[in-house]
């Protein structure tokens, strides 16, 4: 794209996000004080609180909060995962956070490939990762991001901006995501909840944490041994 025309779209999209924060705070001036608190707050008895005080409507609240954390990629999003599995249940809370998380990843992604590219090149110079960026640039940038998304507990803004900055098409990184998003954030709805409820699923959390470190464990040896 143009230089000029690339400043055109920065301009045209800042302003239409501009005016649609703006609206949401005319219709509720207190939405972003409440929201910016419920991220940061660390608590997971106010988190689910906050959700369910929405009633009927705590699901769709619940997903545009996960959208929203994982847009700005710098809050973790395991206090909404594991609420949405209290709340709703282990497998309505898999499919409301892995449908959420891969759009906020998504809207974050976009958001940095053409508004925020300067700030994604900042954040991926202060990381160990940068060396990885041609991965993503080349054939295998599918691949890499795939098995890179797989892995829970990932700060995912660094795959965003490793991704916003190299040649992966936009179809690659929204597929890749979507499918690699599916198992990481299974595996921190099933966790976070059998905390949460550990007394009655400390069996299955047992399960599930073995065989979890048995598979990223042989995925980790399996890289390791390929790259010696």
């Amino acid at each position: 794209m143009h230089v000029k025309s690339e400043r055109m779209v920065q301009i045209i999209s800042g302003i239409l996000l501009f005016v649609l924060l703006g609206g949401i705070y005319i219709l509720n001036p207190a939405i972003y004080r409440d929201l910016w608190h419920v991220m940061t707050c660390g608590s997971m008895e106010e988190t689910i609180a906050y959700i369910n005080q929405f009633g009927i409507w705590a699901m769709v609240v619940s997903f545009w909060v996960d959208v929203l954390i994982n847009a700005l990629s710098v809050l973790p999003s395991i206090f909404i995962s594991t609420a949405n599995g209290v709340l709703f249940g282990v497998i309505p809370g898999i499919i409301l956070s892995w449908l959420a998380e891969t759009t906020g990843v998504i809207i974050s992604f976009l958001l940095m490939r053409t508004l925020l590219r300067e700030s994604a090149e900042r954040l991926i110079k202060k990381s160990p990762y940068l060396k990885k960026l041609d991965d993503f640039s080349g054939k295998n940038g599918f691949k890499v991001m795939l098995i890179a998304r797989t892995i829970p507990y990932f700060p995912s803004g660094i795959l965003t901006a490793l991704g916003a900055v190299s040649k992966i098409s936009v179809r690659d990184y929204a597929l890749s995501n979507l499918i690699g998003k599916f198992p990481s954030t299974a595996l921190e709805v099933i966790i976070g909840h059998d905390l949460v409820m550990l007394e009655e699923n400390m069996i299955r959390l047992t399960v599930i944490v073995i065989l979890a470190t048995a598979v990223y464990g042989g995925m980790w040896y399996w890289h390791k041994k390929k790259n010696c």
